[in-house]
């Protein structure tokens, strides 16, 4: 049974046990795809860091000199294993791992709309590695319950977690799909870089907003296109090069969403164009980045011809 269900009296405990159990199940299966994440978490077992600092833009776990050679080297090869690194910066017992976002610049551009995190029931979905679940963790929530469903972004989470042994920061291999198991139940949830992957972007955030208390806050971040008027790009295959994107709205558009989906005290506090000095390849992240997804001659162009992405970023409130 998941102990943090005593912070969920609301929820449906039963499909969560169910659920918790089956994918729990799935991720032990000794295939090569869960061996591939689950043998560098399982690598580190025998290590925990005695610093960390998550109040920086680089997520802080360990200090080199608290590991023996041997260690640093475990460490060196588990962190290269859950490559490509798409959040970050961390740095891992003196191992700097760069990512393709600078996920930094996202966190800092939000903390001006971030509610108080003191004691509140938080969630993350779509929480990759985890990087702003330790980001929320200097505001003392009293639980961070990440939603990911990707088995290398779990893994790299339940790796980094091990080290810096936060106990009020979880992660659960649940996707959007299964907020609906927790009704009236979070004080704030995290949505970002998700609401693009969703063909029904208004049902699902009704369904964020069931699993919200009264007067909870949503902080929600999205890819998004230029424009004054209440309209989404629906791309014919892929934009930017990304199949599994669906509605790019408008900044007007997206508020529209949230006012449909019975949100309230629904303010867009970021709007700007993305660059390749957010999103890039690195050491860590080896693939097509954000300079491959945009036309060469026309930086105000995808590949594919549809216009380039901005980053929008709203907060809303349930008062119903």
């Amino acid at each position: 049974m998941p102990d943090y269900l005593k912070h969920f009296p609301e929820a449906r405990q039963d499909a969560v046990r169910s659920l918790h159990g089956k994918l729990r199940g799935r991720f032990s299966q000794n295939k090569k795809g869960f061996l591939r994440f689950r043998e560098p978490y399982e690598a580190i077992g025998h290590l925990k860091a005695q610093h960390t600092d998550f109040s920086g833009d680089t997520i802080v776990i360990g200090r080199k000199e608290e590991l023996s050679l041997d260690d640093l080297e475990i460490i060196n090869k588990s962190m290269r294993a859950f490559m490509p690194w798409r959040k970050g910066p961390f740095q891992v017992f003196g191992v700097d791992i760069d990512s393709e976002w600078r996920s930094e610049r996202k966190w800092n551009r939000l903390k001006k709309a971030l509610p108080d995190l003191r004691d509140k029931i938080v969630a993350d979905i779509g929480c990759n590695n985890g990087y702003y679940m330790f980001k929320t963790a200097p505001f003392k929530p009293r639980l961070v319950l990440g939603f990911e469903p990707y088995v290398q972004h779990y893994f790299a989470f339940k790796t980094l977690n091990h080290l810096a042994d936060q106990t009020n920061l979880l992660i659960e291999p649940f996707g959007v799909e299964d907020i609906n198991l927790f009704p009236n139940s979070f004080d704030v949830i995290f949505l970002m870089g998700i609401i693009y992957h969703r063909i029904s972007p208004v049902e699902m955030l009704k369904e964020i907003r069931e699993a919200m208390r009264p007067d909870g806050h949503l902080i929600l971040e999205s890819q998004a296109i230029a424009g004054d008027d209440p309209v989404a790009l629906f791309p014919e295959k892929t934009y930017a090069k990304v199949p599994g994107t669906y509605f790019v709205p408008t900044r007007l558009c997206l508020y529209n969403w949230l006012v449909r989906a019975g949100f309230t005290d629904i303010d867009i506090f970021d709007f700007h164009p993305m660059s390749s000095k957010e999103q890039r390849k690195t050491d860590w992240m080896t693939f097509e980045s954000y300079e491959d997804f945009i036309d060469p001659d026309n930086p105000d162009r995808t590949i594919e011809g549809y216009p380039a992405p901005y980053r929008v970023y709203i907060s809303a409130r349930n008062n119903c």
